[in-house]
């Protein structure tokens, strides 16, 4: 395939191929290069397989496929790499990452191929209707989600005037951007999310986006932001109007055990998930092979994680003491992800358990604290019923983030949090047993890929790299 100047816009292909995002038929599209906008979306048939070209590239190896969710537990502490591994990911576990860093090559440039897929979807010229206005709307949000998590990985998403990373719109194979700010790229991921909310009417399943989703994802985008109030309006918002339950402690472990998704009359728990199916997934590369025993097995729990939950918490279930032959025993080991074959599990990106804890953190840190402990204790109602949290203050912001770990431990929540709070990492378990990564260390952001700087002269690098 011809190269152009900057990796970026190389990634203006439309679509290459691609998956159906809720389990539904395969179909196939040949490739559009170079093609315009108006000429490669013509009709409401082509918007929707457009759609769903974008949310297949999200099940790509390096993006919500395995190692945005890695990343986010493996780069923290509430995993490690298992002396006896598949040899993935072992610069994450020893932080040696590189700028030829494959991994991270292969999250940019996947995530700018699925956002270009978006800008195609956004861009396109046909009138306005409740479905177009639904799939645009969709697009929207994968288009804010996909520069969310660019933001978190590769720039200091605490500071609002630091670079952040290139907002591209529009496909344009001459384009070669320079970094937007934080601020830049946070205000764009908001006006889109508020573009999705207000054009999306229709709910498909929790394998597509849906009016919540996208207000879910706006109410922690808020948090990152430190925009408190407005994420606890946002939260509210989907726990009040959305429509969506909680998860029950009776049904956690079933729920864990399921691959299926949420069909469009369900309104349990998932608010949106990156699916795979017995077709639609990417084999050994799912999540879920990295860390169930009948896969690789690599990932492990640390013990001090497995200790945070009490004997009466259901969640406790999620983690099994075993051990692995010619290396850890015990090993703590991770049971989120059961399905490696068949079926294969889907990964959770936002869920409504979040989306109180969300709440609970944010009327914490508005003085709300009644609200707090409202929203608090009614997740952990249904999580251990011994529990019951009463404290105020700082006591009460550091039980919730405690419970955000327990709650999404294994879901790529815990690394981009400890960022969110300016914490330093204190990594137990494996070859290391004790190791500290201060929030200062210039690795605790992702390096610009060497391949994107060597194309784009305007693109710097991040420090130390």
């Amino acid at each position: 395939m011809k190269r152009f100047n900057h990796k970026i816009v190389v990634m203006g292909i439309l679509i290459t191929s691609f998956l159906s995002s809720c389990k539904d038929s395969f179909l196939e599209l040949s490739p559009y290069t170079q093609v315009p906008t108006d000429a490669a979306v013509a009709t409401e048939a082509d918007l929707l397989v457009a759609l769903r070209g974008t949310y297949a590239q999200l099940r790509s190896v390096n993006l919500f496929g395995r190692t945005i969710p890695v990343i986010g537990d493996l780069g923290a502490d509430n995993v490690f790499l298992s002396s006896r591994n598949s040899g993935r990911y072992f610069a994450f576990d020893q932080y040696v990452i590189t700028t030829n860093n494959a991994d991270f090559d292969g999250y940019w440039n996947n995530a700018y191929t699925a956002i270009l897929r978006a800008n195609n979807i956004i861009n396109s010229k046909l009138t306005e209707n409740a479905n177009v206005n639904q799939i645009k709307g969709e697009a929207y949000a994968l288009r804010a989600l996909l520069y969310f998590n660019l933001l978190r990985s590769f720039s200091k998403a605490g500071e609002p005037a630091a670079e952040g990373v290139p907002i591209v719109l529009a496909y344009d194979p001459t384009l070669k951007p320079s970094r937007n700010t934080v601020q830049e790229v946070f205000t764009q991921i908001q006006a889109d999310l508020e573009k999705a909310y207000t054009s999306m009417s229709t709910y498909e399943g929790s394998a597509r986006f849906s009016k919540y989703a996208a207000r879910a994802l706006a109410a922690k985008v808020s948090l990152y932001q430190g925009d408190y109030e407005k994420a606890l309006t946002f939260a509210n918002d989907v726990i009040n109007n959305s429509g969506f339950t909680l998860l029950t402690s009776d049904k956690v472990l079933a729920y864990w055990a399921s691959p299926a998704s949420n069909s469009n009359t369900v309104k349990n728990e998932t608010l949106f998930e990156v699916s795979a199916d017995a077709t639609l997934n990417i084999g050994t590369d799912e999540l879920g092979y990295i860390y169930n025993q009948a896969g690789y097995g690599d990932l492990l729990a640390n013990e001090e994680l497995y200790k945070l939950y009490s004997a009466t918490d259901v969640r406790k279930g999620l983690i099994v003491i075993g051990s692995r032959a010619q290396a850890e025993n015990p090993a703590y080991i991770v049971n989120k992800y059961q399905n490696v074959s068949g079926d294969r599990d889907d990964k959770k990106v936002l869920r409504l358990s979040d989306v109180y804890l969300i709440a609970a953190e944010a009327a914490a840190r508005t003085n709300k604290e009644t609200e707090a402990l409202q929203r608090l204790n009614a997740l952990i109602s249904q999580r251990d019923s011994a529990l019951v949290y009463a404290s105020s203050g700082a006591t009460l912001i550091e039980d919730i983030i405690t419970e955000r770990r327990k709650e999404l431990a294994f879901e790529g929540d815990r690394f981009y949090d400890l960022n969110r709070l300016k914490r330093d990492i204190v990594r137990v378990g494996g070859r290391y047993q004790l190791r500290e990564i201060p929030f200062t260390s210039n690795f605790r952001i992702g390096p610009i890929p060497q391949a994107e700087r060597n194309a784009n002269p305007n693109i710097s690098q991040n420090p130390g790299y």
